[in-house]
């Protein structure tokens, strides 16, 4: 099942999703609406929601509260990106100019305040304290994985351990709450719940790693980013990290440089030693791990069409070629 498939079986709930991020942009102050609108309208995979609507379609979900859970997972994700794009000082997202690039990092950081606060608001209206603490948790697990991103930034020594722990906490955090949040609005008991969350977070970690992966292997016109855009960043990402710790002399210094003043010179010859390393299908074993063990997360769960969708979404995160 491709990710055009998996989008159909969930599409009316999508669509009701994008219903819902629209009203609930609503606000007396104009650029709040442009801004946010204009990120949020870019595109992207929509990874999160789809993973909260399949979620509720394989308990046979007959409610509505999950469209509320896929829109406030969307808008704190969406807060995400803003505060990155500013910390990075990225330029380019999605194909498009960021939006600190048009209106400028003060505005960029400020609606992304707002979509937290918002998305916080809905939280409220499902008068759930189980997805309460789950959110406030996630939240505050991103906010540490930012924190130690930065930690990390121009430094070559840190280790693989290091890097995944960001990862769980930068990116996994939120699949983990997707995934479990919509579990207990569709009724899961304790034991499923567990088995969406599982998912959620092995899914994550294998997005993000292959996601790093494909930054120095596809062009800006299919990531809509440019490539060596995390080594300009100075992120030491895990094909990085291993091409550093399996290699020697001119090539090891040549991305230990790179990492430390940001540039992308020789982001050609990186490229080079990343592949003469084995660093590339090094980090897609790591990204596959993960993505069989988000799988099998899911042996307590009912066979479905949409449990097998669940299954595609793991294979298509390390696949995939955007």
């Amino acid at each position: 099942m491709d990710i055009s498939e998996i989008h159909d079986l969930v599409s009316d709930d999508l669509a009701k999703i994008n219903d819902l991020i629209n009203q609930s942009l609503a606000s007396e102050v104009s650029l709040i609406g442009q801004l946010s609108s204009y990120i949020i309208r870019a595109g992207g995979k929509r990874i999160r929601p789809t993973l909260v609507a399949l979620v509720s379609k394989a308990q046979n979900y007959q409610g509505d509260h999950h469209i509320n859970v896929g829109t406030f997972i969307e808008f704190i994700h969406t807060a995400t990106l803003l505060h990155d794009d500013v910390v990075d000082a990225s330029n380019l997202r999605r194909g498009q100019d960021t939006a600190n690039k048009v209106w400028g990092d003060e505005a960029s950081v400020l609606v992304g305040d707002f979509l937290y606060s918002r998305a916080f608001e809905m939280m409220v209206e499902l008068n759930d304290m189980r997805v309460m603490d789950i959110m406030a948790n996630a939240t505050n697990k991103i906010a540490e994985g930012e924190v130690m991103q930065l930690l990390n930034s121009h430094n070559i020594n840190v280790t693989e351990q290091q890097y995944l722990n960001v990862v769980q906490h930068k990116t996994a955090k939120l699949f983990d709450a997707a995934a479990s949040s919509s579990a207990l609005v569709c009724g899961a008991d304790n034991n499923i719940e567990l088995c969406f969350s599982n998912y959620g977070k092995n899914l994550g970690i294998a997005f993000q790693v292959a996601d790093d992966v494909m930054d120095f292997l596809s062009e800006s016109s299919d990531t809509g980013k440019n490539i060596g855009d995390d080594i300009a960043e100075g992120k030491p990402t895990l094909p990085l990290i291993y091409a550093i710790k399996n290699s020697s002399g001119h090539d090891q210094t040549l991305i230990t440089e790179a990492i430390k003043h940001g540039s992308v010179d020789a982001v050609d010859e990186i490229v080079r030693v990343l592949h003469a390393t084995g660093a590339i299908e090094y980090c897609f074993e790591v990204a596959r791990k993960y993505s069989d063990l988000a799988q099998s997360s899911l042996a307590s769960v009912d066979n479905s069409i949409f449990k097998d969708a669940l299954i595609s979404l793991a294979e298509f995160s390390v696949e995939r070629k955007f």
